[in-house]
């Protein structure tokens, strides 16, 4: 009965998560590692909490309010979890409970000092760390305080921090059960925590030391500054030594207290460089033994030697690429350049991997490429860096902060790995409009192709067929031709930006000469709903069941209210062309706007109140006509100048070329979102017979194996069930986590920084892609489906793919977290003649929803107003 209620410390590892939570397994684990000191004790196991719980018949009505609750509604959360810890702590403990416990105490001394932990089985995961979320309780002395003491770690379960930590993690209550670790309590002469990786830069190499005199409570209650050290390999290579005028030490009868430091000792290290380097070393023993970075609570004791009272994951840092060597590597983000940031699951990051031009690495739900080997070239580190800067100088400036630490990477020669690619720069092709009709048909032919091979394949002749569609896929993706297509809009742009400042002084010009130029399959997008909206309009009863709609599977119900045949066709025509788009559409996991086009419901309405009929053309001429009036102005200026009529001779060539290919740039994407759509529909085919035959529990989870683990799954009709679960757990934390511009294989994450000093004070800094100025109100909109637009609005979030197009017909200028010059979001604000500014970092958050702003699209920064 006392090993179900109690067990030794020494008695835990690990695999005992369930019965003595993740502290009390932890601390399990760290007393067997060799050289590391762990304060003895014991663990009061779940099986005791479960007791408590059912004693207390009116818990189960408790959780169930609780899991009602709008986690973000504070007062009710605070009132409800203070009832049932008041519930918990009321629960007299059982004779043979208190006996198993105070039994355990006998074995360490009755009358010792203890600290009295929570160890809840939410808790030190390496997804998810719960820090400081339930209680500890120091210097506990005497059975009758530890029995008190144990209750309240049972009740602290459900503290207000706890419980809105789990829901916002998706976690049930019911399902996370309290264990407590009563361990002799340590008086340490200085105490702090070890993180065997830098919490802020993620570098791996380096640790840091957070120290202070006395008890640790001192640090992590916030009542003093700790002397901080960073360690690299064996040395101290940074310290800050802070004025410690208060600690926290123990009472003799039991609990703490804060006292005032001593004047002459205030300023006085914690620990020697000595000490510091020695505890590192501990740390990496620790680290090395769990596979983890880890963040560990330590003692420094009178004898001179550490003792361990907890360690656990470092949960915020963002992981590393798999390499197969151990050379330095630096990666570069995907998900920067393609402005989807969200993690993938592992089914939509390894159809990427498969069927991109270079080869990618995954970390986080994320993917990079390693641009290690060109930064170690002269030859092509400046065009990688240019390349790179002209897209996002945040990428840039943080490549450049590697390059700055010359012993990362290693300069090779010219020749080496890293050199240019053979052949040299494309040939260039002439200004022909029939070149951009000639690539589409090329791209729909082989779409076409796709769509018909692909119907009748089923089972692994399914994944074997799909194997060279993919090449296919990379064969069209590498047209010769289209990658010319694209460079000449591109080119064209960036000489039009840089001589019309070089000879009149005006920036960002081609962003007007650009407007409404043809063939952009995106903004094509967002004008055609505008088309939509025409047709539904006039239909009262259609607008009235829109503004009802709940749900996916609504347009056959559509087609039974009064002018709703007319309505659905329009719509379905709309998805016939664009419904394999929706936002993160990189990821082909992703609900397309074919499989929800609910989605698109808000927008349409939005479109219905704020246009006129008959928008989308007046739209498209306005733009054409102003970018015409712009050209007609520069022209008649260039020729005013010396060599006037040889620059404009040029300019008008050069503006016909931009003009020619620049919308081009935008059907490459398209394309490969319309073949993702058809690979979906054939592998979710696949997930449905797994679901018939009892393999999957539903064609979801497919989305939870690579490309390459379903085809296994599909020719061994077996999966595990672990994995998937493990999967999926990992993808919930990985929305936790913020991916880098830049990431070194020593983990450190960059962001880079603008090097500005032409904006004014307490302007938010960020790129300009689209020259102009606008003020208006600030909308906040992290979920398209919830934006709620008015004329005049500017568009606020994280980031834009091209599926966010048919919100930028109806705002007047953008701001977003992600992007650079050539993202398509930068691309349609420009077609569109919306001032915008990308690159904005925290922008959701510094910038409040309804807020006055004002873009300065031409100079990249905005201003708060209000």
């Amino acid at each position: 009965m006392i090993e179900q209620y109690v067990r030794d410390l020494r008695q835990v590892d690990p695999t005992r998560v369930a019965v003595v939570g993740g502290k009390g397994a932890h601390l399990g684990e760290l007393s067997r590692i060799d050289g590391v000191r762990v304060p003895d004790g014991f663990c009061v196991t779940t099986d005791a909490f479960r007791r408590i719980m059912a004693q207390a018949p009116s818990i189960d009505d408790q959780l169930d309010q609780l899991s009602r609750v709008d986690p973000d509604d504070r007062q009710a959360v605070r009132t409800l979890s203070e009832r049932i810890r008041r519930t918990i702590e009321e629960v007299v403990i059982p004779d043979d409970l208190a006996a198993a416990i105070t039994g355990a105490l006998a074995r360490f001394g009755e009358q010792a000092a203890y600290a009295v932990r929570s160890s809840a089985t939410a808790e030190d995961l390496p997804t998810a760390s719960f820090a400081g979320q339930q209680d500890t309780y120091l210097n506990v002395v005497g059975p009758a305080a530890i029995l008190q003491h144990v209750s309240r770690c049972w009740a602290s379960l459900f503290t207000e921090r706890a419980v809105t930590y789990r829901r916002r993690g998706g976690i049930d209550h019911r399902t996370v059960l309290m264990a407590v670790v009563v361990q002799r309590m340590v008086f340490p002469q200085a105490s702090g925590i070890l993180f065997t990786a830098d919490p802020v830069t993620g570098d791996r190499k380096v640790a840091a030391v957070d120290a202070g005199f006395g008890l640790g409570e001192a640090l992590v209650s916030g009542l003093v500054n700790p002397d901080v050290f960073r360690v690299r390999n064996g040395e101290v290579v940074a310290k800050t030594i802070a004025a410690k005028e208060r600690a926290v030490h123990a009472l003799p009868g039991g609990g703490t207290r804060e006292v005032a430091v001593d004047a002459r000792r205030q300023e006085q290290p914690a620990l020697t460089d000595a000490q510091a380097v020695s505890l590192v070393e501990l740390g990496r023993r620790i680290e090395a033994h769990f596979g983890h970075p880890q963040d560990i609570e330590w003692c420094l004791v009178d004898d001179g030697g550490f003792r361990i009272v907890q360690s656990r994951p470092i949960t915020t840092l963002f992981p590393v690429p798999e390499a197969d060597d151990e050379e330095n590597h630096v990666y570069v983000s995907v998900g920067h350049g393609q402005m989807m940031t969200d993690p993938m699951k592992p089914l939509g990051y390894s159809m990427w991997q498969l069927t991109a031009m270079v080869p990618m690495h995954e970390a986080g739900g994320r993917l990079f490429v390693d641009v290690t080997r060109r930064l170690a070239s002269p030859a092509s580190r400046a065009g990688l860096l240019d390349a790179l800067g002209k897209g996002d100088p945040l990428v840039r400036d943080a490549l450049e902060t590697v390059l700055e630490r010359e012993e990362f990477v290693p300069s090779l020669p010219d020749a080496g790995p890293g050199g240019p690619p053979a052949g040299g720069a494309p040939t260039p092709i002439p200004t022909d409009p029939a070149i951009v009709t000639e690539l589409i048909e090329r791209s729909r032919s082989s779409i076409a192709a796709l769509e018909r091979d692909i119907r009748t394949r089923t089972g692994p002749e399914l994944f074997d067929f799909l194997l060279e569609a993919f090449e296919e896929h990379k064969r069209v993706l590498s047209d010769p031709l289209s990658i010319q297509a694209i460079m000449a809009g591109m080119e064209a742009t960036w000489w039009l930006n840089d001589k019309l400042q070089e000879w009149l002084g005006e920036k960002n010009a081609a962003d007007t000469l650009t407007l409404s130029a043809p063939d952009n399959v995106t903004s094509e997008m967002g004008l055609a709903l505008l088309d939509v909206a025409d047709v539904v309009r006039p239909l009262p009863e259609v607008l009235a069941f829109l503004r009802e709609v709940e749900g996916e599977d609504f347009l056959d119900e559509l087609a039974k209210v009064a002018g709703g045949s007319e309505a659905r066709d329009a719509i379905e025509a709309y998805l016939d062309r664009y419904g394999m788009r929706c936002v993160g559409e990189i990821d082909i996991t992703r609900p397309r706007w074919r499989e929800r086009p609910d989605t698109l419901v808000p927008v349409l309405l939005d479109n219905v109140r704020i246009f006129e009929p008959g928008a989308a053309e007046r739209r498209f001429e306005q733009g054409r006509l102003k970018a015409r009036k712009k050209e007609q102005d520069v022209l008649s200026r260039l020729r005013a100048l010396p060599d006037g009529e040889l620059k404009a001779d040029e300019t008008r060539r050069m503006i016909e070329r931009v003009r020619t290919f620049i919308g081009y740039r935008e059907y490459p994407k398209y394309g490969i979102i319309s073949r993702y759509f058809l690979y979906k529909q054939a592998l979710l085919k696949e997930a449905e017979r797994l679901v018939r035959a009892g393999v999957l529990a539903e064609r979801e989870d497919s989305f939870y194996l690579t490309f390459r683990e379903l085809r296994d799954v599909v020719r061994a009709n077996r999966v595990d069930d672990r994995l998937i679960q493990q999967r999926k757990e990992a993808f919930r934390s990985y929305h936790e986590l913020n991916p880098p511009r830049v990431l070194t294989s020593d983990g450190e994450a960059l962001d880079g920084a603008y090097r500005r000093e032409d904006a004014p004070v307490g302007a938010l800094i960020g790129l300009p892609v689209s020259a102009g100025t606008v003020e208006g109100r600030a909308r906040v909109v992290l979920d398209m489906a919830e934006a709620d637009l008015e004329a005049g609005d500017i568009l606020v979030t994280t980031f834009t793919d091209p599926s966010w197009s048919p919100l930028f017909v109806a705002v007047a200028g953008l701001v977003t977290e992600v992007g650079g010059l050539m993202t398509h979001g930068a691309v349609i604000a420009r077609e569109y003649g919306l001032p915008a500014v990308v690159g904005v970092g925290r922008a959701t958050t510094l910038i409040r929803d309804g807020q006055r702003i004002r873009v300065h699209g031409t100079d990249g920064y905005v201003e708060i107003l209000d």
